[in-house]
């Protein structure tokens, strides 16, 4: 089997069978058409052998991405993440070639995670001003990332309907397609009332552009207002601008509310399990990233042997 044909049907069957994200299909025809480009020829998936994948490594270590930048670490094994679940496709298929289990990932560097202390939050927070209806669903967002630790693509996501406020929770499907609740603060609830009775639309999506004038009766109209949801690239340019307004000397990305989210709780003596659950992580080793910063055991071994 030629290697487009095997990576067309792999495709195919992450989206039929595996029912993969629109955002991981891409990802992975991201990484393997760099395969192929590596190979320069659509050659038999059974010729690629040990040396090949060394011989690719070696590519990916050394392509350049823009003049002085190169591929990291972490995003060479993407591509060799990606190879493998290729090849434990085709195997599956039986489709002869080498073996998945060969293709070993190279060490990455120790995760670090950037954060916000409570401080550095409602400094954020306060700096969202709220005197027309674009800043009050800016700090609605903002509130709801802090509060919820959603991925950006969860909160982008969200309709009107999808929002119990009485409940002050509702549900979410995240990576996978797993479904799991998530729950807002008080202040949270406040300001998306506060953001929705300004609105004088009857669209679905949760947040919305208003346009540069701050109205959306000039900006057309479909069929439930999809063409007014929020993008993702409008909301990280928010909280990045937002931050710089509050002179936090940090890059602060909607992520960094997720890890902030995170670390709160963990600071405030939740469980490490349940984190998992409400950040929907797959894996439990993925939430003990997180360990390392709010570590109070060691904070208080350090406390009392320094402080002396």
């Amino acid at each position: 089997m030629k290697i487009s044909e095997s990576v067309h049907k792999f495709l195919i069957y992450l989206e039929i069978e595996k029912q993969k994200s629109k955002k991981t299909l891409e990802n992975y025809q991201h990484y393997l058409n760099r395969f192929q480009q590596f190979l320069n020829d659509d050659i038999q998936i059974e010729s690629i052998n040990l040396n090949t994948i060394q011989e690719y490594r070696l590519f990916l270590n050394r392509i350049k991405i823009n003049k002085e930048q190169t591929l990291s670490k972490k995003t060479q094994n993407f591509h060799i993440i990606a190879l493998r679940a290729l090849l434990k496709y085709l195997a599956r298929i039986d489709v002869p070639c080498i073996s998945a289990e060969k293709l070993e990932l190279g060490k990455n560097s120790t995760r670090s995670v950037e954060f916000l202390t409570t401080n550095e939050v409602n400094r954020l927070l306060a700096a969202c001003k709220t005197n027309d209806k674009i800043g009050l669903r800016n700090r609605a967002i903002l509130e709801t990332l802090y509060s919820t630790g959603l991925r950006i693509s969860e909160l982008t996501n969200l309709n009107i309907k999808d929002i119990d406020l009485s409940r002050k929770e509702f549900m979410v499907r995240g990576k996978g397609d797993k479904p799991r609740p998530v729950f807002l603060t008080d202040r949270a609830c406040e300001y998306i009332r506060t953001y929705l009775d300004v609105r004088e639309d009857g669209y679905d999506p949760l947040f919305i552009s208003f346009g540069r004038s701050g109205n959306i009766e000039n900006m057309g109209s479909t069929a439930h207002g999809e063409q007014y949801r929020l993008k993702a690239y409008h909301i990280q340019e928010m909280v990045r601008n937002t931050a710089l307004l509050a002179g936090l000397n940090k890059k602060v990305t909607p992520h960094t509310l997720r890890h902030s989210f995170a670390t709160t709780l963990l600071n405030n003596g939740a469980d490490l399990r349940s984190v998992q659950e409400m950040l929907g992580h797959a894996s439990i080793a993925t939430t003990q990233i997180y360990t390392h910063v709010t570590n109070k055991q060691l904070r208080n071994v350090h406390a009392k042997f320094m402080d002396q």
